[in-house]
């Protein structure tokens, strides 16, 4: 692993190499959405593991949905009420999303060319942590995934990370010892059936609609 710079993570993830940042959750393991292949290789997770698309803000996350407009109107709401924080939202995908960011567990995933049908959903979320959206301004969003080899707890320290990732672009932990620390524990996780919301899992804060 290579400690940089905030300016140094920045221009490399910018340039395609896979970064780690702190979130309000646990540590972020990070790439350009076309470059999420090297965010599967890396954890040696399932492609149908999805990733979540993270940014600074929330005008940034509508171009990668698609929807009606009333389901729009709903939400915005739910943005409005709880970003930033720690909770991420299942939506239907726009054509904006690069195919290999999209989980193979999403249905007709195989038919996935120009025109996307409902089925396919992405995960997005704009976290709570001012040094995540500043990288996160100057990137645009990002594929994003806990930081941990698959199937073991998220790392949440540098010299963990350090000792499982060589190869990554890990911010010095002076750029953000200002910083509240995350809370250790994942966003949760609700997705939009269509017509109301179905939690898929709980995680750092409570949900309620």
């Amino acid at each position: 692993m290579t400690i940089v710079s905030l300016d140094a993570l920045i221009s490399g993830a910018r340039a395609g190499k896979l970064v780690s940042f702190p979130t309000d959750t646990v540590p972020a393991l990070a790439c350009l959405p076309e470059k999420s292949s090297l965010i599967y290789a890396a954890k040696q997770r399932s492609r149908e593991k999805p990733l979540i698309l993270m940014a600074a803000r929330t005008e940034d996350i509508w171009a990668f949905t698609q929807g009606r407009d009333e389901e729009y109107q709903v939400w915005h709401e739910v943005a409005k009420k709880y970003w930033p924080g720690a909770l991420t939202l299942v939506l239907p995908a726009s054509e904006r999303v690069p195919k290999v960011t999209i989980s193979s567990s999403n249905e007709n995933f195989s038919q996935y060319t120009n025109q996307l049908s409902n089925s396919v959903t992405v995960g997005v979320r704009v976290p709570d942590s001012a040094i995540a959206r500043k990288i996160l301004a100057q990137t645009g969003p990002l594929a994003t995934t806990s930081i941990n080899l698959s199937g073991q707890p998220p790392l949440l320290t540098v010299s963990e990370i350090e000792a499982q990732f060589p190869e990554l672009l890990c911010l010095a932990a002076t750029e953000y010892d200002t910083e509240v620390k995350g809370t250790g524990l994942p966003s949760t996780v609700v997705k939009w059936t269509g017509e109301n919301w179905q939690v898929l899992r709980q995680g750092a804060i409570k949900i309620e609609f």
